[in-house]
């Protein structure tokens, strides 16, 4: 932001030294870039931040200098003399996209003369970096780096239909801009539109066909409120930006509107002539109540450290616009000023506060009271999570929550629900709200991969967005922990065992074959909890790998972070450890082919009881010739260990003839040798 030293002398005296200034300024958020000498006249460049819209004018920098200084702030009040005729019986004003355009506001003048503009202006505009075009031209780019509000004045005679229509962009719908280029729009941008064309881009630049040139006489002057995202989008989509989108994309003041429209009709009155139509056609005339903020005074010094007196609270909040409506000794209740659009919470206060009392007067070892905090169960179940899997060899990402409907469809364990979309783009080409991590995670995949990081093991903890059953309904925001990893499906799944297991979860998950979209069915299996579904472990299906052209078979897993919560014990309890030696004992099973191993562990710890200090299945094998078609041996190990006394051998056979009968009795087991 250029400002020109003599320009802020409109508004506020300046007593103080450039270098001055400019370090106070530095000090209180508006850094200081640089100074230079434009025909004599001193310009500072600040930089200032995208919260601060309201400082992207000269009134708004010489607002901030009266604050800081305690100096009066000289104002215009603007009051054009108005004629005869209604601004309503010469234009009509429809708003058909208020969701980009929350305020339109239209003020006529007839009979100006269009020609140079006088010398005072023009070295106004020369000393910001802003050429003249024409007096009706400058006296808008004068206010708009007055008070920071862009306005636009149209050739009312150019206007079909003398109507001004505030709508949606039509499918490739073309624009001549003023600066003599051809854009496509399209339905997501908004126009300013007469009868029958587009006039002018909202926000962002006014069209050529509209334009006020030297045979122009009667003007419309527009003045607006056009939303951040929509002209943020526009102009970005267009690669077209002006000083009125940089100032859109950061909000203006909603009572400003008017203010600068007053203000641009009454210079273009004084200095080109003609006559302005009484009122003004204003399709939002009733504005938002302000937000009231409570400020507890207590929380002055405990942010801060410091003691800032009530008075000299009252005293800043006063000066930088604040309207106090109640208070008393422990609170003040103050609705900020319009043109103050980020303070909206109680330490946006005290940062204010802080600002304009001073940094430099809070003591660099001022103490500041600390109150001990507590993990939440969350925070330490995810921190767990992480322990594992990085020492899995798994690395952490982080991904968009919003993919490629493509994207989304390549593996979707929860649901098969049609996903939800965004209205717009928040990505390019993404506007699909993910059902599953995994999607996401073997795109980054693929993406090392093509960086020839083919070995990338990636995990990721966030949200998913399962659609609801019902049309109207709101999605199900579940926190999963999901991964991808180029080992083996039996490395994959011990490796989720662990992650259970470091949760404190107890119980031995029940394992069960499932078809997956876009997991290999012979690879895939559901992990659950008593019941409660806790996640899914499979390979990627040969149809996905090939698509992804991942060159690795890549092992996935994805598990819900709700359920596994619910049965988890954080806090690690004691378990008495037996002083008595375990005795072990192998098996070697022939059972049928259907028989998984889930079953028959879930049949041994039956037999054994709480003597069974340890499962471990070996290995499978299969001879058709000496046990027959569709029959397969299983070799276990059990280890048994008594709490109160030593297991002798004859104890330890006797258990094993449990586990037997128990396997026999249940699966049709048959012991070899």
């Amino acid at each position: 932001m250029l400002v020109s030293w003599n320009w802020l002398r409109r508004y506020v005296d300046l007593p103080m030294t450039e270098p001055e200034l400019s370090e106070r300024l530095s000090m209180t958020g508006l850094n200081h870039e640089g100074t230079d000498v434009v025909d004599g006249e001193t310009v500072i460049d600040l930089e200032v931040t995208s919260n601060r819209g309201d400082c992207l004018g000269h009134i708004g920098v010489a607002r901030e200098i009266s604050v800081l200084y305690e100096l009066p702030l000289c104002k215009p009040q603007p009051e054009p003399a108005e004629g005869s005729g209604k601004a309503s019986d010469s234009i009509r004003v429809t708003n058909v996209f208020s969701d980009a355009c929350p305020r339109y506001t239209a003020r006529v003048i007839r009979g100006v003369k269009v020609g140079p503009s006088p010398d005072w202006l023009v070295d106004a505009l020369r000393a910001v970096g802003i050429g003249s075009v024409n007096n009706v031209v400058d006296i808008t780019n004068f206010v708009l780096m007055e008070c920071g509000q862009p306005l636009h004045a149209f050739d009312l005679a150019k206007l079909a239909g003398d109507e001004i229509v505030v709508r949606p962009a039509r499918p490739e719908e073309e624009i001549e801009a003023i600066d003599h280029k051809t854009y496509t729009l399209d339905p997501e941008m908004c126009v300013i539109a007469d009868r029958d064309r587009a006039v002018a881009v909202a926000g962002v630049m006014g069209g050529a066909s509209s334009e006020v040139t030297e045979s122009t006489t009667n003007l419309l002057i527009e003045s607006a409120v056009f939303t951040p995202l929509s002209v943020r989008r526009t102009a970005r989509k267009l690669k077209l930006h002006s000083p009125s989108s940089f100032r859109f994309e950061r909000r203006v003041d909603p009572q400003g509107v008017d203010w600068a429209s007053r203000r641009c009709c009454e210079l273009i009155l004084e200095i080109a002539g003609g006559t302005l139509e009484q009122g003004v056609v204003d399709t939002e005339p009733q504005l938002p109540a302000p937000t009231n903020v409570c400020l507890r005074l207590a929380q002055v010094e405990r942010v801060l450290g410091v003691k800032v007196p009530d008075d000299e609270i009252r005293k800043i909040l006063t000066a930088l616009g604040c309207d106090e409506q109640t208070a008393d000794v422990d609170k003040i209740h103050t609705c900020p000023p319009s043109w103050r659009h980020d303070l909206t919470r109680e330490i946006d206060l005290i940062e204010e506060i802080a600002r304009i009392y001073g940094y430099e007067k809070i003591p660099d070892d001022s103490p500041i009271p600390v109150a001990p905090s507590q993990k939440r169960p969350f925070d330490e179940a995810v921190s767990k999570i992480r322990d594992v899997l990085v020492g899995s060899g798994i690395s952490e990402a982080m991904t968009p929550s919003v993919v490629p409907a493509d994207t989304d469809e390549l593996v979707s364990p929860w649901t098969d629900r049609q996903p939800l979309t965004t209205e717009t783009a928040l990505l390019k080409g993404a506007k699909t709200l993910r059902r599953s991590i995994l999607p996401s995670l073997l795109d980054s995949r693929h993406a090392n991969q093509a960086a020839s990081g083919a070995d990338a093991e990636l995990f990721e903890v966030a949200h998913i967005y399962v659609p609801p059953a019902e049309v109207d309904g709101l999605p199900e925001e579940q926190y999963c922990v999901a991964g991808v990893s180029g080992q083996d499906f039996y490395q994959v799944k011990g490796i989720v065992e662990t992650l259970l297991r470091r949760l404190g979860i107890a119980a031995v998950p029940d394992v069960r074959q499932v078809e997956v979209h876009g997991l290999d069915k012979a690879w895939s299996i559901e992990l659950t909890i008593a019941g409660e579904l806790i996640g899914y472990v499979g390979q990627l299906c040969p149809a996905v790998q090939k698509s992804l052209k991942l060159e690795k078979t890549t092992t996935c897993f994805e598990l819900n972070l709700d359920a596994m919560l619910a049965a988890a014990h954080l806090v690690p309890q004691f378990r008495s450890v037996s002083p008595f030696p375990s005795v072990s004992r192998d098996l070697n099973l022939v059972v049928d082919e259907a028989i998984r191993w889930v079953d028959l562990a879930a049949s041994v710890r039956a037999a054994v009881g709480p003597v069974l200090a340890d499962l471990k299945y070996v290995e499978t094998y299969r001879d058709p010739a000496k046990d027959g078609e569709g029959k397969k041996r299983i070799l276990m190990s059990i280890d048994l260990q008594s709490p109160d006394s030593t297991l002798t051998n004859a104890q330890a056979d006797a258990m094993r003839g449990d586990v037997v009968d128990r396997c026999n009795a249940d699966h049709g087991a048959v012991l070899l040798g």
